[in-house]
């Protein structure tokens, strides 16, 4: 990518631009391979994110983005009329690939900005736009993530053991990530962090996705199931948590990957810091609270068993919701690319967005 400013390409690329046609890391395979999925269409790309081949809100921000600029590549040599409706299908199929991350709406809603913002130009001045702003999309992710991860870095402290829940690293964005971003430039700053991954179940972006990115950098990292994190806390073992976010209400309201709520209530119990990595991006304002956040349902083979082994006795009924809210009062502090807020609420998120 040719951008303004210096960034420094991130270690792990998630999602790279090759000859014209999207690649992203298939996350649902990992840690057992390491491939690449090429796409070449918006619809591709929504199966893509269904799927899980992609995951994390920043990331599928990402997708979407550079999914429109596939479909704009796609349909170049139709008339602006044709055009049109073939990019109206593209954003349509794009915004129903899944419910809750809202970095989704928004990169879809940055990208049809692009789309209309002059009438007159020809449809190749419009592929170019739309594919130039879907590099920008994923360069500024990463610069947004650098930025969060320098004001998070300061809360933690030298020989800090920092619980996470879920996968918020490079994998779940354009590099360098959002939770796990606060931990990698703690340790470019030169402190010792070892961290604690939960599994989180049912699909395992813990065991899979987190432990897998600190393995290969070298951070210290120790596994635990989902419910072992309130002994771990109880004997001292634990100093901070930080996790990322998929969308925050107006007020503070925070909605993760399932069991974020259930970390969140066991540090407050046990006076441990709670942080959520936060970019500006995945704030909602147009919802009050964490009550309006659509919550999806995801598939029950997720939590009968794990691609071929089932476990779970066959026709129980099962519920899998993938995303819980915790509540503002539990957050210790939102980490966000403009600082750190303390203590959030609705008149300091609504700072954030003052200038």
């Amino acid at each position: 990518m040719t951008q303004q400013g210096v960034i420094e390409p991130p270690a792990i690329e998630t999602l790279r631009w090759v000859e014209g046609h999207l690649e992203m890391i298939d996350q649902r395979v990992l840690p057992a391979r390491f491939e690449y999925v090429r796409y070449a269409s918006a619809a591709q790309v929504a199966q893509g994110i269904r799927a899980m081949v992609v995951r994390g809100a920043p990331a599928i921000g990402c997708a979407a983005a550079y999914g429109v600029a596939l479909e704009s590549l796609a349909l170049r040599h139709l008339a602006p009329t044709a055009f049109a409706a073939g990019m109206e299908r593209g954003f349509e199929v794009l915004a129903a690939s899944r419910p809750t991350a809202v970095n989704l709406f928004w990169a879809l809603d940055r990208m049809r900005r692009v789309w209309q913002a002059d009438e007159q130009r020809s449809v190749a001045e419009v592929v170019d736009c739309l594919v130039a702003q879907a590099h920008e999309i994923a360069f500024d992710d990463v610069r947004i993530n650098r930025a969060m991860g320098a004001h998070g870095a300061a809360l933690l402290a030298d020989g800090a053991r920092v619980l996470t829940h879920c996968n918020a690293g490079a994998l779940a964005t354009a590099g360098h990530g959002t939770a796990l971003g606060v931990i990698r430039s703690a340790v470019e700053a030169g402190k010792r962090i070892s961290v604690i991954a939960d599994e989180t179940r049912p699909f395992l972006q813990g065991a899979r996705l987190t432990a897998w990115e600190m393995v290969q950098e070298k951070i210290p990292v120790t596994l635990i199931t989902d419910n072992m994190a309130g002994h771990l806390m109880s004997r001292g073992e634990i100093d901070a948590v930080v996790v990322g976010t998929d969308r925050v209400a107006a007020n503070g309201d925070v909605a993760n990957k399932i069991g974020t709520y259930m970390v969140a209530v066991l540090a407050q119990r046990h006076g441990i810091p709670f942080y959520v990595a936060c970019p500006l991006s995945t704030i909602d304002l147009s919802i009050a609270d964490g009550a309006a956040i659509p919550i999806e349902e995801r598939d029950a083979e997720e939590v009968t068993g794990f691609r071929d082994c089932q476990w779970a006795a066959k026709g129980v009924q099962v519920r899998n919701p993938a995303f819980d809210v915790t509540p503002f009062d539990l957050v210790t502090a939102l980490i966000t690319e403009k600082g750190v807020v303390m203590r959030p609420d609705q008149i300091s998120i609504a700072g954030l967005f003052a200038d």
